[in-house]
């Protein structure tokens, strides 16, 4: 009988990638259906198909869990965003994100629906306006829009398939998750952040 080869070192990388990669995605449907609260490292585990002292090994518990699927987003999105492309390019990536992970979508609703929201911090400022605030400089957007409101509204329009799937169906009749509503979302919110620049000012014609 010969002897059980033991794993080389790319072999076990390759298994602790996976068994990470697998938790991770575990943990980014967990927290999406029942928030960080609601939670549980047992069902996170047993979803991802391994023992649950591996959540702790690997992240030191459900908090790094959580704070790792946060900083994977930011560091998708820093990939994501370019001051250089148009702004109706920009939000069809979020649409896109939305229409390929729409746990990550409701991760976020989640968090925002159970955080305590008198702790926020106000932060007018924030990277995402001030990105909004230049493009309307640039022309991009009416002056009279308040760039931190359109903010919150293109986040709404870009999850509008996962915050109202039933109303897809009812106004388009149309299956929120399907590749039909997604390519009538991606022409029609690029044509609505087209109209968001102000209309070229008419020259007056003398009399």
């Amino acid at each position: 009988m010969s002897a059980r080869r033991a794993p080389d070192p790319d072999e076990r990388l390759r298994d602790a990638d996976r068994t990470r990669q697998a938790l991770l995605d575990a943990a980014r449907h967990e927290f999406a259906d029942k928030g960080f609260a609601g939670a549980r490292i047992g069902e996170i585990a047993e979803r991802a198909g391994v023992n649950k002292q591996l959540i702790s090994y690997y992240f030191g518990g459900k908090q790094g869990l959580y704070d790792t699927l946060v900083e994977q987003w930011l560091e998708r999105e820093r990939e994501m965003t370019d001051p250089a492309i148009p702004l109706e390019e920009l939000v069809c990536r979020y649409l896109a994100v939305a229409h390929e992970q729409p746990e990550l979508q409701r991760f976020f609703v989640r968090e925002n629906l159970d955080a305590e929201h008198a702790d926020v911090e106000p932060d007018l400022d924030a990277d995402d306006v001030t990105d909004l605030r230049r493009r309307q400089a640039e022309g991009e957007i009416d002056p009279a829009i308040d760039p931190a409101f359109l903010l919150l509204l293109l986040q709404a329009a870009v999850s509008v398939g996962v915050l109202f799937p039933r109303d897809v169906r009812r106004y388009l009749d149309m299956d929120p998750t399907s590749e039909e509503f997604f390519r009538h979302a991606d022409e029609q919110l690029r044509v609505i952040v087209r109209h968001l620049a102000a209309p070229p000012t008419r020259p007056q014609t003398k009399r």
